[in-house]
C-alpha cells in the first residue's frame, strides 16, 4: 500500500479520510467493522411493507451464500426483531464497541428494540436524537464480515433518511411502494430525492401487488392497475419484485419466522446485488 500523501482529491482509497473529505457529514464505521455493500430500504409513505421488504432481502442473500446484516433504523417504529423472532436477546459488548446479535440463519441484527425493556414502549424522541442513534449503530457496533447491509428507513423524506443518505456508505437503494395512485406519487418524490442526494437506485419492489386466488390461482389487483411500470419506465429503472397479498408472509412476520419463507421471492434483487459483488 502505498503512503498518503494527504491529497484525497487524486486519491482512489476509500479510506475514512477520503470520504470525510468529499463528505463532511460522513461517519466512520467501527474500526473493527468489514461492511462491503450498504443498501439504503426506503418508501415514500408508511404502511407498505418496507419492513418486510429490508427481511426479505437480508434472507435471500444470506440464502445465497452472504453475510447479510440489517440496520434497523425505524427507530420509533422497530419491526425487524420481531420479524426475526429476536426477543429477550442480551446485547453483548465491550470497550470497542456492541456486537449484534445473529438470527437463526446468522443474519446480524441491530435495533432500538433489542436495547429496550419492553418491545411496545413508545420512543418519543426529536429528529436529532434519532438520527443520532442511527449513527451510533453504524459506529459503535461491531460488524462483522457482512457483505450486504440492509438499512431499514422510517418512511419519509425527514430526518433518518436524510442523516443515512449523507451519514453511511450507501451502494444504493431499494424504493418500496404499493398499487395505490397516492403512493404511486409519494414513491417518485422517494425518487427525486434520491437523485438530488445523488444516491443510486437500484430498483423498485411493489408490495401488496396482486392477491393470489385460492380456487382458481387467478391474480386479482385488489388495488386496482397499478402504476409502477409507468413510473419505472419514465425514471429508467428496474422493478425488483411485485410482491403479493399473502397472509402467510404477514403471520411468519407476526412469529418470527421469515426466515422459513419458501418462495423464491426477490432473485431479480439478489442478481442486481450481486453485480454490486463483482464490481
Amino acid at each position: 500500500m502505498s503512503e498518503c500523501n494527504h491529497d484525497c482529491s487524486s486519491c482512489k482509497s476509500k479510506c475514512a479520510d477520503a470520504a470525510t473529505a468529499e463528505n463532511p457529514f460522513y461517519v466512520a464505521p467501527n474500526p473493527l467493522s468489514t461492511v462491503k455493500h450498504v443498501i439504503g430500504v426506503v418508501s415514500g409513505k408508511g404502511g407498505v411493507g418496507k419492513s418486510l421488504v429490508t427481511s426479505m432481502l437480508a434472507v435471500t442473500m444470506q440464502r445465497a451464500g452472504y453475510h447479510a446484516a440489517i440496520l434497523d433504523a425505524d427507530i420509533t417504529g422497530p419491526s425487524i426483531p420481531r420479524a426475526f423472532g429476536l426477543r429477550d436477546v442480551e446485547i453483548m459488548g465491550n470497550e470497542n464497541g456492541m456486537f449484534p446479535p445473529k438470527s437463526k440463519t446468522g443474519i446480524s441484527i441491530m435495533s432500538l428494540n433489542l436495547l429496550v425493556d419492553e418491545e411496545s414502549k413508545p420512543v418519543v424522541w426529536r429528529g436529532p436524537v434519532i438520527a443520532g442513534t442511527v449513527k451510533q449503530f453504524w459506529s459503535e457496533v461491531i460488524w462483522n464480515d457482512v457483505d450486504f447491509m440492509f438499512v431499514d428507513m422510517p418512511p419519509g423524506t425527514g430526518d433518518v433518511p436524510l442523516t443515512v443518505f449523507q451519514s453511511l456508505p450507501l451502494d444504493g437503494i431499494v424504493i418500496v411502494g404499493s398499487p395505490q395512485e397516492l403512493v404511486s406519487m409519494i414513491v417518485e418524490k422517494a425518487v427525486n430525492m434520491a437523485k438530488l442526494m445523488n444516491i443510486p437506485i437500484l430498483g423498485l419492489v411493489e408490495n401488496m401487488s396482486y392477491f393470489v386466488c385460492p380456487d382458481c390461482g387467478k391474480k386479482i389487483s385488489v388495488y386496482g392497475e397499478s402504476g409502477i411500470d409507468k413510473l419505472a419506465e419514465a425514471h429508467g429503472l428496474p422493478i425488483l419484485e411485485k410482491l403479493p397479498i399473502d397472509p402467510k408472509l404477514a403471520h411468519m412476520c407476526d412469529t418470527g419466522t421469515i426466515e422459513l419463507v419458501q418462495e423464491e421471492y426477490m432473485q431479480e434483487a439478489r442478481k442486481v446485488l450481486e453485480k454490486l459483488e463483482k464490481k
